[in-house]
């Protein structure tokens, strides 16, 4: 029989080696012996969580913070996994009780800290990055982190004084540098092109795919602040080419997914069930589509709280689906769930999306890929209110191919390519038409240039929509305080602005084969 001290330290070795399906392996065969030993429960937890196996983590961290009250790092990593299970209300008492331990860890703080800025309580969250930086101030990647969630809090200056100073700290603190680009439109006199392109070229730079993706993103935004527009492109493909590494994505798994969805609504459906709360309105559409204008003009009505991008309603689906598969929104899963407690549904999202921090009665859920879920919504939740951005086919395929979305997501992988998202936009454009028919009235389709156009005409047709009466607020979304955790964070402290309608066209012929694949598929681009 193996001497558990001599395993014990194995244990320990693995752990920090990282070597997490090893030490999950070695605190399995210690747990027996040692069921209530704190550091072991915390590895296995750790390990699990590393691996995508949530359930188990959830129960291993749970014992290490029952048996170690005290230990604010076993704490806080309890409430991350909560938040990766979306048991929110869960994590925010966690989250909580780990503060309450008054821990001197800067790594510690500063996780919690992230936590905080996904639960959405953004007060509590520059709190612990405050104290990260303060117990650990040559820290970059704190830096880094304070910084993002001043962007979301609309303190622009603060912002971009913080990110200066993480660059001071790690020049190759490759985020930063895109983070930074992103942060002000960019101009003649001031501007960072100089100096990512000289970090481009630096071994540092051209060997490091990180580097790779975030200086051509930054490069290609800079050089569109400055009309240098084919410059701009090419760094745009080099951006994007660097990031679809290891993806390996094909249209024909989308296609999948979407004839899934076509097939588990054929036609109209009369509402036998559902939940019958009111609570969420979901903003819908492609991505960069106005979905984050929308959702300011709507939240900022006194009735009204948002709660952000939220995967809870896929995850629900998959839930009653009963499919294991790690995908998260996959052909498989659709299927499964055709025919799902359509109550259940709906009660099992509302439970774990409904804000925990807002006593507001109407919350706004702003996942802009639930377009896929909108036939499960109407079902599970008859009452609740769908709107659907729609803007200009050429535009939107641009926009999300300027943009470098999480490269985690399940949702973003056709952005890699330009032509792969011009296809998905097809795959988009027809499923709404779907929802057109087989779901009458249930959605509300806005036309972001409309939106523009004729600001408080469109405005008052989504409040009415939403069923609530007239906020002049709404009128003056660049007013909100809300903290806004999107790519649009910076662009919606500003007044409506006409500049993004278009903008397709100042890319000329690099554009030519986009708008050749939308034309050739019926795609109206006017």
């Amino acid at each position: 029989m193996t001497d558990p001290a001599k395993l014990y330290a194995q244990l320990t070795q693995a752990f920090a080696q990282r070597a997490w399906p090893l030490a999950k392996e070695l605190a399995s065969r210690l747990l027996p012996s040692a069921p209530r030993h704190p550091l072991v429960n915390y590895i296995a937890g750790i390990a699990c969580l590393e691996m995508q196996q949530l359930t188990p983590a959830l129960e291993y961290l749970h014992r290490a913070t029952v048996i170690e009250p005290a230990r604010a790092d076993f704490s806080v990593q309890f409430a991350k996994a909560l938040v990766i299970a979306r048991k929110n209300g869960d994590a925010k008492v966690i989250a909580d009780r780990t503060w309450a331990l008054s821990s001197k860890d800067a790594a510690t703080l500063d996780t919690l800290g992230v936590i905080y800025n996904q639960l959405g309580d953004y007060v509590m969250a520059v709190q612990a990055f405050r104290k990260a930086i303060e117990f650990s101030p040559q820290h970059a990647p704190f830096r880094f982190n304070m910084a993002t969630l001043l962007v979301a809090s609309g303190d622009i200056d603060a912002a971009e004084a913080e990110l200066e100073t993480c660059l001071a700290l790690d020049p190759c603190c490759w985020r930063a540098h895109l983070t930074l680009a992103q942060l002000r439109r960019q101009t003649p006199t001031t501007h960072h092109v100089k100096r990512l392109e000289s970090l481009l070229s630096q071994s540092g730079g051209a060997n490091d795919v990180s580097a790779q993706i975030c200086l051509n993103m930054a490069l290609a935004k800079e050089y569109e602040d400055l009309s240098e527009y084919p410059k701009s492109f090419d760094h745009l493909l080099r951006g994007k080419s660097a990031a679809s590494t290891g993806h390996g994505y094909s249209i024909e798994r989308d296609e999948a997914l979407f004839a899934a969805l076509t097939a588990a609504f054929p036609g109209p459906r009369a509402i036998t069930s559902g939940h019958p709360s009111d609570e969420p309105i979901f903003i819908i559409g492609m991505p960069r589509s106005g979905t984050t204008l929308v959702e300011r003009i709507v939240s900022s009505h006194s009735d009204v709280h948002s709660a952000g991008e939220l995967l809870n309603f896929a995850m629900s689906v998959k839930q009653v689906s009963g499919n294991q598969s790690a995908t998260l929104a996959d052909a498989d899963t659709i299927e499964r769930a055709r025919n799902p407690d359509w109550y259940r549904l709906g009660e099992i999202y509302l439970s774990s999306a409904r804000p925990t921090s807002s006593n507001k009665r109407r919350f706004i859920d702003k996942l802009p890929h639930n377009f896929l879920y909108a036939g499960f919504i109407a079902q599970a939740l008859p009452n609740a209110k769908i709107i659907c951005l729609r803007r200009n086919p050429m535009d939107t395929c641009l926009s999300n191919f300027r943009q470098l979305f999480a490269l985690n997501s399940p949702f973003f992988d056709y952005s890699f390519d330009l032509l792969d998202t011009g296809r998905y936009f097809i795959l988009f454009d027809r499923l709404m038409a779907h929802w057109r028919r087989v779901l009458p009235g249930r959605i509300l389709e806005v036309d972001y240039e409309t939106l523009v156009d004729s600001q408080e005409a469109s405005s008052r047709q989504l409040i009415d929509f939403c069923g609530l009466s007239w906020d002049d607020a709404c009128l003056r979304f660049e007013d909100n305080p809300v903290p806004v955790a999107t790519a649009s964070a910076v662009q919606v402290r500003a007044p409506i602005y006409r500049s993004a309608v278009h903008r397709w066209k100042r890319y000329g012929s690099k554009l030519e084969s986009l708008h050749e694949l939308l034309t050739a598929a019926g795609i109206r681009l006017d």
